[in-house]
C-alpha cells in the first residue's frame, strides 16, 4: 500500500490500519510532502495568537512495523497501468492499494497585485495564507514589524486569525464578502452579535465588501483597495478565503474529480477500486465538511474495510431510557464548529444559521442579547437536539454540544435548555466523580472518561501520556482542560494507585480492559 499524504488524516489512517492488521497483510509506504512529523493543523491559529508554540502542535508518534514514512517526498504521478506511484525525484513505489490523503491548500483569490493564484510562492512580501506550519511561522515573524493588518475572509479561521493578531497588538480589519460574519454557520442575528464582540476587541469589520486590489510597492504590501474605492493601509495581509482540495494527482491519473476526488460509500474511486481517497481531498456521496472529525472517521472506516472488519456501533447515552428490543441506537452529530479565538466564543452545530431549513418538525428557541454579547439558539426535532448556535455563552454551549453529540433526549419544552444557564442560575460544581465512565471527554476521537482512567492506572499520568495512548486532546483541543482536571483528580484521590504494581502496557491492552461497549473512535 502507498499512502500519499502524512498529515492529520494520512497519519491517522496509517495508525488505524496498523492497529487492525492482525494478519500482518499490509506493507505500507507513506509519502509526505512536508518535512515535518504530523502536526495539528487545526491549532495553527493559536500559534498565530501566541497561545501555543510550534512544538505544542506535534501529534503523538507511534512506531509502526511494516510501515515506511518518507517525509519531504512529493508524489507527482500515479501510473495505474503499472500500479506504481512516482515521486518528484523519479523514484517509483509499487502498490496494490493507493490511499490519497493529500488534503487541501489555501485558496488564494484572484486579485490585482497578487500574481498567480496557483503560486503561493509568488505572493508579495507581507501577504500570507494560513494552511501550513511554515505559513504560521511566517505570519508570526511578520507581526514583529507590523502595526496594521487586514484579514480577508471571515469564516472560522479568519475570525481566529483576526483575534490572534489583535491579541498581539496589531490594528486589525476583517474584510468579508458575505452579509454577515461566519455566514456559512451563523444567521444575521448571530453574526451581528459576533460583529459587536469584534468591535469590543478593537477589530474593524467590513461586510458585503470585496477586495479588488492588493497595493504593492517595491515588492512589499502597502494595503488593499476595496470595490467602491475604499483603501485600507496594511503592513500584513492574511488570506483566509477557504481551501481548495488537492486533486492534481488524481486528475493526472484520470480519476473522477469534482471539487474533490469523487469516491463512493466505500471511499474508492469509481474508475479504479484500488484507489481510495480520504480527508479534505475526497468528495464522498454525502459531501465534504472540511472538519477533521470527518477525515478521521473516514480513516477508521477505510482501515476496517481493508482489514475485513465490521464497523463499530457508537454508544448510546447511558442515562437514556432503553428503547424497544432491536431498535436502532440514536446517533449523535459530529459537525460541531468551534471558534478558538482570544476573546471570542462561538459554537455552531447541526441545523443552525443558514443551514436551517423549513422542516415543519423542527422547533427552535432563541435568546439574543447583543448588548451582553450573547446569542443562543437551539433546534429540536423528534425529542433530540438537532442543531444549535451559541455566541458568548460557554456553559450553555458545552451542555448543548453534549446533548447534540450524544443524542440525549431533549426536554418537552426546549426553552429549558437555554433559560437556566443563560439566566445565571447556580450550577452544581462539575466534578469528575459525578461523571459516568461512559461520558465522552474527547469528542474528536471518541475517548471516554473510563479510557482515560484506565490509562492513568497503567502509568499515563500526564496530558502528553494520555494523548499518546488515547489521542485525546489531539483534535480541536477543546477537551484539554477536562483531561487536566481528570488527571488532577486522579492524582489527588489516589496518588499511588497501581503505579508501582502495574507495569505500563500497550494502549490496546489497556483500553481492552475498559468495560465499555465497542465504540467508533473517529
Amino acid at each position: 500500500m502507498v499512502v500519499v499524504g502524512h498529515g492529520m488524516v494520512g497519519s491517522r489512517f496509517a495508525d488505524d490500519l496498523h492497529a487492525r492488521d492482525a494478519e500482518r497483510r499490509f506493507h505500507v509506504t507513506v509519502l509526505g510532502a512536508e518535512e515535518y512529523e504530523p502536526y495539528n493543523r487545526v491549532l495553527l491559529s493559536e500559534v498565530v495568537a501566541g497561545k501555543l508554540d510550534v512544538a505544542s502542535l506535534s501529534l503523538p508518534r507511534s512506531v509502526r512495523e511494516r510501515t515506511s514514512v518518507l517525509p519531504g517526498t512529493s508524489a507527482v504521478a500515479i501510473d495505474r497501468a503499472e500500479q506504481v506511484v512516482v515521486d518528484s525525484a523519479g523514484c517509483t513505489y509499487p502498490y496494490d492499494v493507493v490511499v490519497l490523503a493529500t488534503g487541501a491548500r489555501a485558496r488564494v483569490p484572484e486579485l490585482e497585485g497578487l500574481g498567480s493564484p496557483d503560486d503561493e510562492a509568488a505572493l508579495p512580501a507581507g501577504v500570507h495564507a494560513l494552511r501550513t506550519l511554515d505559513d504560521a511561522r511566517e505570519i508570526v515573524a511578520a507581526t514583529v514589524n507590523a502595526r496594521t493588518a487586514v484579514v480577508v475572509g471571515a469564516g472560522v479561521l479568519g475570525l481566529e486569525v483576526a483575534c490572534g493578531l489583535a491579541h498581539r497588538g496589531l490594528d486589525v480589519t476583517v474584510v468579508h464578502g458575505g452579509p454577515s460574519l461566519m455566514d456559512r454557520q451563523l444567521d444575521g442575528d448571530a453574526g451581528a452579535v459576533v460583529t459587536g464582540e469584534l468591535g469590543r476587541l478593537g477589530i474593524g469589520v467590513r461586510l458585503a465588501a470585496r477586495t479588488q486590489e492588493v497595493l504593492v510597492r517595491g515588492g512589499r504590501l502597502e494595503g488593499v483597495r476595496l470595490e467602491g474605492g475604499e483603501r485600507l493601509d496594511a503592513d500584513l495581509l492574511v488570506l483566509t478565503a477557504g481551501t481548495v482540495p488537492e486533486v492534481g494527482l488524481a486528475q493526472r491519473a484520470g480519476l473522477d474529480v469534482a471539487r474533490g476526488v469523487v469516491v463512493g460509500p466505500d471511499l474508492a474511486a469509481p474508475a479504479d477500486p484500488r484507489v481510495f481517497a480520504i480527508g479534505d481531498c475526497a468528495e464522498p456521496p454525502e459531501g465534504g465538511t472540511g472538519l477533521i472529525a470527518q477525515g478521521w472517521d473516514q480513516a477508521r472506516r477505510l482501515a476496517l474495510l481493508l482489514t475485513g472488519q465490521r464497523d463499530e456501533p457508537a454508544d448510546a447515552d447511558p442515562d437514556a431510557a432503553p428503547g424497544p428490543v432491536g431498535a436502532p441506537l440514536p446517533q449523535g452529530g459530529t459537525d460541531v464548529v468551534r471558534v478558538k479565538a482570544v476573546g471570542l466564543d462561538v459554537v455552531s452545530m447541526g441545523v443552525s444559521g443558514t443551514r436551517r431549513g423549513t422542516d415543519a418538525g423542527h422547533r427552535s428557541v432563541r435568546l439574543t442579547d447583543p448588548v451582553g454579547g450573547r446569542h443562543v439558539e437551539v433546534v429540536v426535532a423528534d425529542g433530540r437536539v438537532v442543531g444549535a448556535t451559541c455566541v458568548g455563552a460557554g456553559q450553555v454551549a458545552a451542555d448543548l454540544v453534549a446533548a447534540y453529540t450524544r443524542a440525549t433526549p431533549a426536554p418537552s419544552d426546549p426553552a429549558q435548555l437555554l433559560l437556566r444557564p443563560v439566566g445565571g442560575a447556580p450550577e452544581p460544581a462539575a466534578s469528575p466523580t459525578l461523571m459516568p465512565d461512559r461520558t465522552t471527554v474527547c469528542r474528536c476521537n471518541g475517548v471516554t472518561k473510563g479510557e482515560i482512567v484506565a490509562c492513568w492506572r497503567h502509568g499515563a499520568d500526564t496530558v502528553e501520556d494520555v494523548a499518546r495512548e488515547t489521542r485525546a486532546t489531539t483534535g480541536c483541543g477543546g477537551c484539554t482542560d477536562v483531561v487536566c482536571g481528570l488527571l488532577d483528580w486522579l492524582g489527588t484521590t489516589d496518588p499511588d494507585r497501581a503505579r508501582a504494581r502495574e507495569p505500563r502496557r500497550a494502549v490496546g491492552d489497556v483500553l481492552g480492559e475498559v468495560e465499555e461497549p465497542a465504540r467508533a473512535r473517529g
